[in-house]
């Protein structure tokens, strides 16, 4: 079920209070709070399988549970792939900060400054900062279902009327971010899907990681169910590859995560773009907005954590407060991110300065509430 090396003493110590009645003493102490955890969260919410993943010093653990389909009946393992959904935007966001070391763009720059067909648009006066912090004046959260890919996007943009004034309301948008990384793309002078899938994710070092599920990967991909309890895949859409569209293994999200912690390993323009990234923007709320990211003030209160995930912080406009100058991240934060598609829910968070990091994969979307709610639970305890 899983895969563990040894906890600092302090760790083991706090962890061993958490074993859960009934459960096998083979189990770690680790393995028992994490099932302790994730199993009644499953039963709860009729999740079929999830993927868990945890880093502690550097050191990964893995916990699969359940089942990847409930029609063939294969187990969770370390090699299947789930959707991520808007966690994708974290990926996003580092070609964007990739993009900008390599001086091939500025945060600063006017959106239309990268696409000639944003010219004499609204988008004379967004910056990229603003579409990468979902600021730009009110980009819905979806497109209208009359857009259906790239062709359209010129029209949608160019007749699109702000509701706030750049840079004064935080209304998280797929349409927002989105653009911002097909711009991000321009300028770099490579399609998208081709930078993420050719150049970032293998100098990441993710190697089962994808945009386009590959044939001789299609047998690891895990089937979703939505809320319904039917099976459901995420479908195309415009700019479905930059807002949404990524689907990866446990084992590649958390070295993700360990990367994002100690990104030494990395070239100097990908640790630039990892601090862009993490960057403090604007705040709304408990929350600090980054690119991709969103932080708190670690060690954060679980009520903190829900609040800033809530479903207002998504579906509403919130007046924000802006960091002048932007603020390098802080010694102790707690930096998170949800992802959700139709049959899968996602959700990460990590503390570099604690060197703790979690990964919830799980092929059913299920509250949001709930993933904090069980990440919270199993990073106190790990940070005891």
């Amino acid at each position: 079920m899983h895969q563990t090396t040894n906890l600092k003493p302090g760790i083991l110590a706090s962890l061993a209070l958490c074993l859960v009645a009934g459960q096998s003493f083979a189990e770690t102490p680790l393995e028992s709070t994490v099932s302790g955890a994730i199993r009644p969260l499953m039963q709860q919410q009729a999740i079929p399988g999830m993927a868990v993943a945890i880093s502690v010093d550097g050191q990964q653990h893995y916990f699969n549970y359940g089942v990847a389909s409930k029609q063939n009946g294969q187990a969770v393992n370390a090699d299947t792939l789930f959707e991520i959904g808007s966690l994708s935007k974290t990926f996003t966001a580092t070609l964007a900060g990739f993009a900008q070391a390599s001086g091939k763009l500025s945060l600063g720059d006017p959106a239309s400054k990268h696409w000639p067909a944003l010219k004499g648009t609204a988008f004379d006066g967004i910056t990229l900062l603003n579409l990468g912090t979902y600021s730009a004046g009110g980009l819905p959260l979806q497109f209208p279902d009359e857009i259906k890919g790239e062709a359209d996007l010129p029209g949608y943009y160019g007749h699109w009327k702000a509701d706030y004034a750049p840079g004064t309301h935080r209304l998280y948008s797929n349409p927002s971010l989105g653009l911002f990384g097909y711009l991000a793309a321009k300028s770099l002078g490579t399609p998208f899907a081709e930078l993420m899938e050719k150049q970032l994710l293998p100098q990441l070092g993710l190697q089962h990681s994808y945009l386009q599920v590959p044939a001789a990967q299609m047998g690891n991909y895990a089937q979703g169910y939505n809320k319904q309890d039917q099976p459901v895949r995420v479908g195309p859409g415009p700019l479905d590859a930059e807002a949404y569209g990524l689907k990866v293994t446990a084992v590649d999200l958390l070295h993700y995560l360990d990367l994002n912690i100690q990104p030494q390993s990395l070239s100097k323009p990908l640790q630039r773009a990892i601090a862009t990234t993490q960057t403090g923007y604007y705040q709304v709320g408990e929350m600090t907005q980054g690119l991709g990211w969103e932080q708190y003030a670690y060690p954060v209160s679980l009520e903190q954590l829900q609040a800033g995930n809530a479903p207002s912080m998504v579906l509403e406009p919130q007046p924000v407060t802006w960091l002048k100058p932007a603020r390098p991240l802080p010694a102790d934060t707690l930096l998170n991110k949800t992802g959700s598609t139709d049959g899968f829910g996602a959700y990460v968070a990590f503390v570099p300065s604690k060197r703790i990091a979690i990964v919830l994969l799980a092929n059913k979307n299920y509250p949001i509430a709930e993933r904090v709610k069980v990440a919270h639970r199993i990073l106190t305890a790990l940070d005891q």
